[in-house]
């Protein structure tokens, strides 16, 4: 069985001005390094459909959702936050990216792919239950996890978050859900400060870890071990969740965690590990940060070959 890769053109027409960090450029870097590497290959390629309105407030207020849909420009630029932009293709690319989480969500579950792969943006993790922020606007996983949850009926999933910046969109979402067991490692310090506090979200279903600047990649995989593992074993998620950034990564100056893709390759591989264990593989991941371009690409396909299977 393949796995899948899911993405649409219009994730890349969403723009939000010159020298943005947050570019379109990102998708074609990790497709390519994909198609490159013989990776995609391995996999089956859909376009993401859009998510609809009643799928997106399963996460979002109902009122937001209209809210964003209202502010879309035809035109130029609109600012939603002092970083995050919205053009006339916003709208259509942050449906397509949360859409993207729910087709994915329909493939792994009805048996049709191993894993999928969600190579897609905006990215999602900082949108919270009424606000776009952090270069997001719809949280893809989030509308892909309720999705999991409230249409198909799951009672256990895990959200494994190990962008550079902690997930506080996620957070907000889905802290008070007793049926989602939420993973992150961050660095502490960055990006969303106070009052998203990633360290703040403790609890029995919140197991976030900040390390501190320049910390390195022991530090990252003792927390793994230590934290993570434990957690989601005594859990026993029947569906996993990554929300895939990897902008800790030491070329990539929006963090200090000083991480290579070989270490993206590790958490995936302890990630699987416990798929396995636990729901047959069974795993949806989405991009989220990673700006560094070579970087990104690099890292991308170290997680997508251990996340399909592939030696």
């Amino acid at each position: 069985m393949l796995s899948a890769y899911i993405s649409h053109p219009e994730c890349a027409r969403h723009d939000m001005g010159a020298g943005h960090p947050e570019c379109p450029e990102r998708i074609a870097a990790v497709h390519d390094r994909l198609l490159v590497t013989g990776l995609l290959d391995c996999m089956s390629i859909h376009e993401a459909p859009a998510a609809t309105q009643t799928q997106l407030a399963r996460a979002h207020t109902l009122a937001y959702v209209r809210e964003l849909s209202a502010a879309a420009p035809t035109e130029g630029h609109r600012f939603v936050d002092p970083d995050t932009l919205m053009n006339a293709h916003t709208l259509q690319a942050a449906l397509r990216a949360a859409g993207a989480a729910v087709m994915a969500t329909d493939l792994v579950l009805a048996g049709k792919a191993a894993a999928a792969f969600c190579n897609v943006r905006p990215p999602g993790h900082h949108a919270t239950r009424n606000a776009a922020m952090g270069f997001c606007f719809f949280n893809n996983v989030a509308v892909g996890i309720r999705h999991a949850l409230d249409v198909h009926g799951l009672t256990r999933v895990a959200l494994i978050d190990f962008d550079v910046h902690h997930g506080n969109g996620s957070a907000d979402i889905l802290r008070d859900d007793a049926r989602v067991l939420m993973c992150s490692i961050f660095e502490k310090g960055l990006y969303p400060f106070a009052p998203f506090r990633g360290e703040d979200d403790r609890g029995p279903r919140m197991v976030n870890v900040g390390l501190a600047t320049r910390s390195g990649r022991q530090a990252f995989r003792e927390a793994v071990v230590h934290q993570w593992l434990p957690a989601l074993d005594a859990f026993a998620p029947q569906l996993v969740y990554v929300s895939a950034g990897f902008d800790g990564h030491r070329e990539d100056d929006m963090g200090n965690l000083g991480l290579t893709e070989s270490d993206y390759a590790w958490v995936t591989r302890q990630v699987m590990d416990v798929t396995q264990r636990h729901c047959d593989g069974r795993v949806v991941s989405c991009l989220e940060g990673g700006y560094a371009l070579s970087a990104l690409a690099r890292s991308a396909a170290a997680h997508v070959k251990v996340l399909i299977g592939v030696d």
